[in-house]
């Protein structure tokens, strides 16, 4: 969430920057303010309060040393304590209201965020490789049905439509991508590897900010007390949370997999064919915890690292900076990076590398110990995929198809898949 003091001292600032991005968030930012003016009015008046029952009760002390009657000062006494607990039921009220909204509010888009409505205004950084010259592509579903690899009937009869059955090679390359991410990112990257549940709390959810927001698109359980993991970044980013840290220990880099889960409840009408978009999903996550003097510069290494994916298996891609209009809620800055999906003849997100600045860390209470002031700093957390697998897996089909149907196999990845080539069916 945001500091509640920078808004108090620049809220016209706060409320442009959160306009840009587009919706009505924004407006929360008067009733914001009305409730920390008020809190704050109560929180004088209860104090002023509470000095002025130990006062009195000071007097009863010395009236009855005096021998003297009691019964008013003690009635006084009986007034004050209604009113304290009078101002201090409307503080907590206001209090909780104030925190609903501050949870309510995304986080604000740097300064140097490019600013547009959506997602056409989103500038392309840079891009790697070369797109292939395929004659007549084919997509990943012609070509994994006719592999018998990817089995998309099964699925439906098991769990509906939004899964995937992977078979034979094809369960065998989803296996090896996932390792082949593990290693290099632990050997190569320096992240630590962590395995972690797959159902997390309400406070993890909150934590990282895909509630109150997000609801609709997560699967709950017990009541919505439990969820299926969306991302690792969920799992991985709480592991330190409500923990004070000290600066000796930062950075703090991790990556885990997991299986994802989301409804996908808002995206009606978006491209949905085959793997795409999917209610399960596997997804290889890094995440960062850093000083905030350096967590630009980590966000432009931890881009480097997912891009380094996408190099070693030869396939072409692209990094855009997304705008204010289509950055996520909880994010400062973030790059998306694009594979190049042949069959499609279109790019497809396979990695979002997000800086969110101390947004998370403070919905957690993650913080360190700053050595020169003492005081206890929330960190910056970062976190990208690296990378998800549906759209790897899409691209590398539809990339290394051969035109017998058979796929190859990159070199980068033939040890984890122990041969060279998936061979079409005879």
């Amino acid at each position: 969430m945001l500091d509640i003091r920078i808004i108090r001292e620049n809220p016209e600032t706060v409320r442009e920057r959160v306009k840009a991005r587009g919706g009505d968030a924004w407006k929360l930012i008067d009733e914001l303010l009305e409730c920390d003016e008020v809190r704050r009015k109560g929180e004088t008046e209860k104090q002023q309060l509470q000095n002025e029952r130990k006062t009195e009760s000071k007097k009863i002390g010395a009236l009855k040393k005096a021998g003297e009657d009691t019964a008013a000062v003690e009635a006084a006494m009986r007034k004050i304590g209604d009113q304290i607990k009078a101002i201090g039921d409307k503080v907590d009220a206001v209090d909780a209201r104030q925190r609903e909204l501050l949870l309510s509010i995304p986080n604000m888009p740097h300064p140097n965020c490019p600013v547009g409505s959506d997602e056409t205004a989103n500038p392309e950084v840079r891009t790697w490789g070369e797109k292939p010259h395929l004659e007549a592509p084919r997509d990943h579903v012609d070509l994994g049905t006719s592999l018998g690899i990817l089995d998309f009937e099964s699925a439906v009869k098991i769990s509906g439509s939004g899964f995937i059955v992977f078979r034979g090679a094809g369960a065998k390359l989803e296996r090896a991508l996932i390792n082949f991410l593990l290693d290099l990112h632990t050997t190569e990257h320096g992240y630590t590897e962590v395995g972690v549940p797959f159902v997390v709390n309400r406070d993890c959810m909150t934590g990282t900010g895909q509630l109150p927001k997000f609801e609709d698109d997560m699967y709950g359980t017990e009541n919505n007390e439990l969820f299926l993991a969306p991302t690792a970044e969920v799992p991985v980013t709480n592991l330190m949370r409500d923990e004070i840290v000290a600066a000796d220990d930062l950075p703090v880099h991790m990556v885990a997999y997991t299986p994802c889960f989301r409804r996908e409840a808002g995206s009606a009408g978006r491209e949905s064919k085959g793997l795409i978009r999917m209610h399960q999903f596997d997804k290889v996550e890094l995440v960062k915890i850093v000083h905030p003097d350096n967590s630009y510069d980590a966000l432009e290494k931890l881009t480097a690292d997912a891009e380094k994916v996408l190099q070693l298996l030869g396939l072409h891609y692209r990094v855009i900076e997304l705008c204010t209009g289509d950055v996520g809620n909880s994010a400062a800055k973030t790059y998306d990076i694009e594979v190049w999906a042949p069959g499609h003849g279109a790019y497809l997100e396979v990695s979002s590398c997000s800086n969110f600045e101390d947004y998370q860390a403070r919905r957690m209470g993650l913080r360190f110990k700053d050595k020169e002031t003492k005081k206890n700093v929330f960190c910056h957390t970062l976190n990208g995929s690296g990378t998800a697998l549906p759209r790897l897996y899409v691209a590398l089909l539809e990339t290394y198809q051969q035109p017998d149907g058979s796929i190859n196999i990159p070199e980068a990845l033939q040890p984890y898949f122990g041969a060279d080539s998936i061979p079409a069916k005879s």
